[in-house]
């Protein structure tokens, strides 16, 4: 329509005077409603017509009728004035009493144990309408956090996608664990022994390798890895009936370690530490309910990182306790 604006050059505060000449059904109301002069909306039902090209609104005895292109588009326009009111509205807390929301959240079998109970029990108290659905680690090929089928990623972060928001928590270091009564809790434990030992490892993608391997790697030695498994649960199942050695993060894995009566090994090697971070996408860094999921999920993984991993009758003979992180 050659009386039609472009939308790089559409002033979008005429959805405004819009929104106030069709509510009021004349340029006097609407002025009075946008605290403007009746020339000042005058100009702009002129601009308004231009860029739609139509009369908009029509003079019919004395009152002002809108035209039916103007009632088709009515409801539209008033549903985007108050989208965009919303938008530089200050945020604002959720009501949590009426929240009704379910989050979908990425995280290990270890951290879904270890923060769990404390998570529900926080949420159950201030939001009882909130569910929580987790969800293993994604694939390689997989981005959840980009596609929109998660909420927020916890753990070690795999997401590759620049623009996702990451937020550190903390630092937490791997543990050698073996069942109770395993040889290797008897005399002095080296890292010869350890090499010598067969090995479970804990990975969705099915690695032999982790970072053990690179500690013993340094001293010239190298493992066997018996068998890969998609879970901590899984490989802690298999370290309780076997002769097998597993990994597993020391203060997260603890509750695991301790229903299944696990030795704890010094090893007297420098493993890399483990960063657990929680991650999301830009969309929700503004959404105030995800906000405060964020802050419950941060309380919950530093309070569960907090407590001290338990030693007593499952620490191995000669053994130093772990070395906090």
């Amino acid at each position: 329509m050659h009386g039609m604006q472009s939308a790089s050059s559409l002033d979008l505060n005429l959805l405004v005077a819009l929104d106030a000449l069709l509510a009021e059904g004349s340029v006097n109301g609407a002025a009075r409603r946008l605290r403007l002069t009746e020339s000042a909306v005058s100009r702009a039902l002129g601009r308004i017509r231009r860029a739609m090209d139509d009369p908009v609104l029509v003079r019919a005895g004395h009152r002002m009728v809108p035209t039916p292109r103007a009632l088709a588009v009515q409801a539209e326009v008033h549903a985007l004035v108050e989208r965009a009111h919303a938008v530089f509205t200050p945020l604002r807390e959720p009501d949590l009493a009426t929240l009704a929301r379910t989050f979908t959240i990425l995280a290990s079998d270890a951290l879904t144990t270890a923060i769990g109970v404390d998570l529900l029990d926080r949420l159950s108290r201030e939001a009882p309408g909130v569910r929580v659905r987790f969800l293993p680690e994604p694939s390689a090929t997989e981005d959840p956090l980009r596609d929109g089928t998660a909420d927020l990623e916890v753990g070690e972060i795999d997401s590759t996608s620049p623009e996702i928001h990451i937020e550190v928590l903390a630092e937490e270091q791997a543990l050698a664990v073996v069942r109770a009564g395993h040889p290797l809790t008897r005399g002095r434990l080296t890292p010869e022994r350890l090499a010598a030992a067969r090995h479970v490892t804990a990975s969705r993608r099915g690695r032999f390798a982790g970072p053990l391997d690179e500690a013993l790697a340094a001293r010239g030695l190298r493992r066997t890895v018996a068998v890969s498994v998609p879970s901590h649960s899984a490989a802690l199942l298999l370290v309780a009936g076997s002769d097998l050695v597993g990994l597993v993060p020391a203060r997260l894995g603890r509750s695991l370690l301790t229903s299944l009566g696990l030795v704890a090994l010094d090893i007297g090697l420098d493993l890399p530490t483990l960063t657990i971070a929680q991650a999301w996408h830009p969309r929700y860094d503004a959404d105030a309910p995800h906000r405060w999921l964020r802050d419950r999920i941060r309380d919950t993984v530093r309070q569960a990182l907090a407590l001290d991993f338990p030693q007593g009758d499952h620490s191995p003979t000669g053994a130093a306790p772990p070395r906090p992180v």
